[in-house]
C-alpha cells in the first residue's frame, strides 16, 4: 500500500505555512495547534531536515520545539546548520533556543538546578516578539540547560530570578529564542506571544482557512484520482463522515462507501448508519456484515495491539473483496482506499514524519496493514486535528448530529472490553454503554464532553445483591474534555448523574456489581484503555 507520496502535507496555495522542527517535545502537537489557532498552517516535520526541504514548503517562519535531550550530549537532535540561510524568521523554544544560540556562537551549559514550574518573567523589550507582552509575567518552565553566556550578537528581551537570558534575539538574523513554553496554558501571554512571531516577526496575515483547506483537499483529490474509482470505509462517525462527504463533493460517482458489520459495534450502530447515510448522502453505499470473521479472529486474543493488528487485516480483506464486486459489477476497479487518518493518528503511530515521536499505539488506519494490498491510500484529513473536522464538516454542510458525534474508535468494543473478547462481554458493553450514553443526553452533557464511553474490565469483584453475594464485572465510566483530543481532561460529571449510571448498570445490566469512574488526564493516559 502506497500513500500517495506527500498528500496532502503541504499547505494549500496562498496560504502562510510555519513549519515546526520537533525535537521530541511533550508540546510539539500543541504548538502546531496553537499556531493554527492564530491563522497559519503548521506542519511537524523532523529536526533533521535538509534546508532544501524545508524551502520547497515555502515557510514564513520556522519553529524550533523544546525537547528532552540536552545540547551537550552526544547524539543530540541537530537541525540542518544551513538553517539561518534561508533567511526566514526563527523562534527557537526551549531546546530549540538552546540549540539555535549555540550554533550562533553562545554558551550553553547545565543549570544550578533543573526547572520546572512558573517562573516570573520580566520583560526588558516591549516590542516584535514580546509586543504588548506585560512588564512582569509567569511563564511556565522545563529545562536543566540554559544558555550561560551571549555573544556579541544576541540582545536579552527578558529574564527570570534563575534565568537571565529568558528571551534573546540575534542582532542581524532573524532568529529569536525563548526558554520557557508559550504554548501550554500555564504560560497566560503564551499565545499573544506567538501571535506576535507570527505577525510582528513573520509577517503573516492570517490567511489559514478551513474553506481554502476544503478546495485544496478537493483539487489534489481530483488530481490523484483521476478517473479512477475510490473505495470510503463508512463507520458513522464524524471522521469518516468528513472524508465521504469531501470525496463526493470532489469526485462525485466515481466514489464507493463500505460500511462493514465488523461485530465490535454498538448498540444499534449499522441501524443508525444505514438510515443516516442513505438519508443524507447521494452515494453507493455497501453495507457488509463480516461479524462472524472479526469474531473467529480475535478468539482468545487478549493483547491489545494483537487485536488491533487483527482487526485492521480483516478489515482490508473485507474491503478488498467488497471492492472487487463493485468491479465485477462494471463500475470500474478501485485503485484508491479513503480513510480518515488525522494529525494526532500520524504523530501517535509514528508516521507523521522521522522526528522523535514516539510509537504509542497501532492504529488501525495508520499502520499494521498488509502492504500487499493493490490500494493507494487517500488521507485527506491527515493534517488536521479533531476540532478542525468538525468545522470542516460544518463547511461541507454536513448534519450537526454527525459533526458533533463523539469519537468510536475504528477496532470498535474490541479495546472497550480489557482482555479476551467474548458475545456475552460485548452484550454487557453494549448495554452499559447505551445507559451511559442515555444519561448524558438526558442531562445536557454530550456537548459539553468530547468523549464519553464504558469500558469492561477484565476483573471481578465481590458484591452483594438481596440476601446472596456476588461475583461479578466491573464497569469503568470515561469522560473527557479536549479540543484536539493531543490532551484531555476528565470531566467533572455531576455526582447524581454519575450515581444514576452507577445505579441503572448495575439494576439493568445482568453480570455487572460495580461501576468506577476514571479521573486521569491525557497525558500521562490515554483517552482509550486499550
Amino acid at each position: 500500500m502506497t500513500s500517495g507520496g506527500d498528500f496532502p502535507h503541504h499547505a494549500p496555495r496562498d496560504v502562510e505555512t510555519v513549519l515546526i522542527l520537533d525535537f521530541g517535545s511533550q508540546y510539539a502537537q500543541l504548538i502546531a495547534r496553537r499556531v493554527r489557532e492564530a491563522g497559519a498552517f503548521s506542519l511537524l516535520v523532523a529536526p533533521d531536515t535538509p534546508v532544501e526541504k524545508l524551502r520547497a514548503h515555502d515557510p514564513s517562519g520556522i519553529i524550533l520545539s523544546g525537547g528532552p535531550s540536552s545540547i551537550n550530549e552526544e547524539g543530540s537532535p541537530r537541525c540542518d546548520e544551513r538553517l539561518f540561510e534561508l533567511g526566514v524568521p526563527v523562534l527557537g523554544i526551549c531546546y530549540g533556543m538552546q540549540l539555535g544560540c549555540h550554533l550562533l556562537g553562545c554558551n550553553v551549559e547545565a543549570a544550578e538546578a533543573r526547572e520546572y514550574g512558573r517562573s516570573r518573567l520580566t520583560v526588558q523589550c516591549t516590542q516584535g516578539l514580546l509586543a504588548n507582552i506585560p512588564h512582569e509575567t509567569a511563564v511556565w518552565m522545563s529545562h536543566g540547560d540554559q544558555v550561560s553566556g551571549l555573544s556579541q550578537e544576541f540582545e536579552t528581551l527578558a529574564s527570570t530570578p534563575t534565568c537571565p537570558h529568558a528571551a534573546v534575539k540575534h542582532r542581524s538574523l532573524p532568529f529569536h529564542g525563548i526558554q520557557f513554553h508559550p504554548e501550554v496554558t500555564h504560560t497566560p501571554h503564551g499565545v499573544d506571544i506567538l501571535r506576535n512571531f507570527l505577525y510582528e516577526v513573520c509577517g503573516c496575515k492570517g490567511t489559514w482557512r478551513m474553506s481554502d483547506f476544503l478546495e485544496a483537499a478537493c483539487e489534489q483529490v481530483r488530481e490523484q484520482v483521476g478517473k479512477d474509482r475510490v473505495i470510503c470505509g463508512l463507520s458513522g462517525g464524524v471522521d469518516s463522515s468528513v472524508v465521504a462527504a469531501l470525496l463526493s463533493k470532489a469526485i462525485g460517482d466515481q466514489l464507493t462507501c463500505i460500511f462493514v458489520d465488523n461485530g465490535l459495534l454498538r448498540k444499534k450502530e449499522r441501524d443508525l448508519v444505514e438510515s443516516t447515510f442513505r438519508d443524507h448522502f447521494d452515494i453507493d453505499l455497501r453495507v457488509v456484515d463480516a461479524s462472524n470473521e472479526f469474531l473467529s479472529d480475535l478468539e482468545g486474543v487478549t493483547d491489545p495491539q494483537e487485536k488491533r493488528r487483527l482487526i485492521g487485516h480483516r478489515f482490508i480483506d473485507v474491503f478488498k473483496a467488497s471492492s472487487d464486486e463493485v468491479a465485477a459489477e462494471g463500475r470500474g476497479e478501485a485503485r484508491f482506499l479513503a480513510q480518515g487518518t488525522l494529525y494526532p493518528d500520524v504523530i501517535e503511530s509514528g508516521h507523521g514524519h522521522a522526528g522523535q515521536a514516539a510509537n504509542i499505539k497501532l492504529h488501525h488506519n495508520v499502520g499494521g496493514l498488509p502492504e500487499d494490498l493493490g490500494f493507494e491510500l487517500i488521507e485527506p484529513l491527515r493534517d488536521l486535528f479533531k476540532d478542525e473536522v468538525r468545522a470542516l464538516g460544518e463547511v461541507l454542510g454536513l448534519p450537526s448530529q454527525i459533526v458533533w458525534r463523539h469519537p468510536f474508535p475504528g477496532p470498535g468494543l474490541a479495546v472497550r472490553v480489557l482482555g479476551e473478547i467474548t458475545r456475552e462481554k460485548l452484550d454487557v458493553i453494549r448495554e452499559c454503554d447505551e445507559i451511559l450514553l442515555e444519561e448524558i443526553v438526558a442531562r445536557n452533557l454530550y456537548r459539553s464532553t468530547d468523549q464519553v464511553f464504558a469500558v469492561l474490565l477484565p476483573v471481578q469483584s465481590v458484591g452483594v445483591m438481596g440476601d446472596g453475594r456476588t461475583y461479578e464485572s466491573v464497569v469503568a465510566v470515561r469522560a473527557v474534555e479536549t479540543s484536539d483530543f493531543m490532551t484531555a481532561d476528565w470531566a467533572r460529571i455531576p455526582h447524581d448523574v454519575l450515581a444514576n449510571i452507577s445505579s441503572r448498570m448495575i439494576n439493568e445490566v445482568a453480570g455487572v456489581n460495580r461501576v468506577v469512574y476514571d479521573i486521569s488526564s491525557k497525558p500521562p493516559a490515554t483517552i482509550e484503555w486499550e
